[in-house]
């Protein structure tokens, strides 16, 4: 069952051509925003995505605590100086980053109350760590009916942190807290990703003395102020993915703007493997029916693993790759070994079978694509169901709660327009 009941339909049979700018990154982004929270002085974020579900949640819940959002284009303003927290009436916000909002009420305020993590069920994700984070650095934590409450000491001080695994959303958590904190902490086996560096960059930018050693080796000096400025959003190398993945399968024509070359060596090194001769420069990819060599990919084989490798959110995009591939190709994913729920979707669009067990996925290439009605799984799943629809020759297909996909995916419906694609968007 889809957790939206919205309704995107497609008319199959449009092939894209024309240009598609990639926004700021979601994993990026609504990180900024809450540090941004954090801080004493009104922050600026440009090459924001605004109109992100993901964001929208995070800010509805800032706003009914008192702090001032603001947005325009693709910038949001953000004035933390009235951030009153207390305990709401309602904590329904179905984003998985709600730990990233208690450094910001801790700051403010002995007590914290946020919503329990949501988000993509794409296997076992949960929240023991940032448990162990917030008692690391001297705070109590409940779990109460329909909130997690943090209580802190009178004072925050440093902590020093083994990281248990790698862990994206504990790296971050951790350098909140510690930003706000006396003292250095000091963080290690912690996971440096693109995204969590803009995040340093940005503390840094606030105030925060943060000295990075190697790749996982991270030490905090917090500050008792920090200052607002103005920050702009590392774009979103998961939707260039997406596009580069799009053109590719679609024998379309589009130019990729704003594409995050260095984050993405390892993925596009795959891609070029495989068979896929795209076009750059500085910051862009153009991509039309000529990039497909021998007038399809080679079959390949790829683990999903940690940065600067191709990480689990990109896995869906090889398996669409696989799909348009001469021969077996081999997906696999180590990371989140159960994120194999939306094969079942995107079965339904295409006419060779997907074997998927956990921790690979298997396809024997090339297939046809085909109209179908579909639901949503997780974020990155539910795309492909909409890739896999946009590709189908004739008919209509319908993706129901395709708010799952809107989570990371800014302004899709406007950006498919720009395509020459258009659709029906029903919400």
């Amino acid at each position: 069952m889809a957790l939206y009941n919205d309704v995107l339909e497609v008319v199959g049979g449009q092939i894209p051509k024309g240009s598609v700018t990639v926004s700021g990154a979601k994993n990026s982004a609504t990180r900024l925003l809450a540090a941004a929270s954090m801080c004493d002085e009104a922050v600026v974020l440009t090459g924001y995505p605004t109109n992100l579900v993901d964001s929208k949640h995070k800010e509805r819940f800032l706003t009914n605590n008192g702090v001032n959002t603001s947005t325009k284009s693709e910038e949001i303003y953000i004035d933390p100086t009235n951030y009153k927290p207390n305990q709401l009436d309602d904590y329904f916000y179905p984003i998985r980053t709600t730990y990233l909002l208690v450094a910001g009420q801790l700051k403010r305020s002995e007590v914290a109350y946020i919503p329990y993590p949501g988000g993509c069920n794409i296997g076992s994700r949960k929240y023991d760590i940032h448990i162990s984070i917030w008692e690391s650095f001297g705070c109590d934590v409940k779990e109460a009916d329909n909130c997690i409450i943090i209580t802190r000491p009178t004072r925050l001080t440093a902590s020093n942190f083994d990281f248990p695994i790698s862990t994206v959303g504990g790296t971050e958590n951790a350098l909140l807290m510690a930003a706000i904190s006396e003292g250095k902490s000091v963080f290690t086996n912690a996971y440096i990703t693109p995204e969590i560096e803009d995040l340093i960059e940005f503390l840094k930018r606030s105030g925060v003395d943060i000295v990075v050693t190697g790749h996982s080796h991270i030490e905090v000096t917090g500050t008792p102020y920090l200052k607002g400025h103005t920050y702009h959003v590392l774009p979103d190398r998961i939707e260039a993915l997406t596009w580069l993945i799009y053109g590719a399968i679609s024998g379309g024509e589009i130019l990729i703007k704003n594409v995050p070359f260095e984050s993405m060596k390892i993925p596009l090194m795959y891609l070029k493997n495989s068979g896929v001769d795209f076009f750059s420069n500085s910051d862009s990819i153009y991509i039309d029916s000529t990039c497909l060599t021998a007038g399809c990919a080679h079959s390949f084989e790829v683990a999903c693993g940690t940065h600067p490798g191709i990480i689990s959110d990109m896995q869906p995009f090889y398996v669409m790759l696989g799909l348009v591939s001469l021969g077996k190709s081999r997906i696999h994913d180590y990371r989140y070994p159960k994120r194999i729920s939306y094969i079942e979707e995107l079965q339904k669009f295409v006419d060779l079978e997907i074997e998927a067990v956990e921790g690979l996925i298997t396809t024997n290439g090339p297939a046809n694509f085909k109209c179908a009605d579909a639901v949503a799984t997780d974020l990155r799943g539910t795309m492909t169901a909409v890739l896999a629809a946009l590709c189908s020759p004739s008919g209509t297909s319908k993706i129901t709660g395709v708010s799952m996909a809107l989570r990371g995916y800014n302004d899709l419906v406007s950006k498919l327009d720009s395509l020459g694609i258009k659709v029906s968007y029903k919400g």
